[in-house]
């Protein structure tokens, strides 16, 4: 997840608590806000639940990429690559493990950040 969208992710939970906080001063002194969730919990129930999404209007989306698309920004990958590679005179790479496989987008104010994820996987 890109520093971007960790700072929109913050401003929505920010706000969410700030919602909140009146009836978190009316409390007793042994009482508990329970309907306020943390920050992990929060960010998890506006991935699952879209009326709860919706109300806060934060909204994260989170897929795999089909193979087209990760063949796509490999394309784009070894064309640019290829370019300065040939500005500079050397060969052409591919970091075939830098290929992302998931795109994650965020959504929050009417501003949205896409970025891009490698899969991690084990051999």
């Amino acid at each position: 997840m890109s520093k971007e969208q960790q700072e929109l992710l913050d401003e929505a939970y920010v706000n969410y608590i700030r919602n909140f906080s009146k009836y978190v001063d009316s409390l007793p002194e042994n009482g508990e806000a329970e309907f306020i969730i943390n920050k992990d919990k929060f960010i998890n129930k506006c991935k699952t639940d879209s009326e709860f999404s919706e109300k806060w209007g934060l909204k994260i989306e989170e897929r795999e990429l089909s193979e087209e698309e990760g063949n796509e920004i490999r394309d784009m990958q070894y064309f640019k690559n290829n370019l300065h590679q040939a500005l500079k005179g050397s060969d052409t790479k591919i970091d075939w493990e830098n290929i992302p496989t998931k795109l994650i987008k965020i959504t929050y104010n009417d501003k949205t950040i896409e970025s891009y994820e490698k899969r991690y996987t084990c051999f």
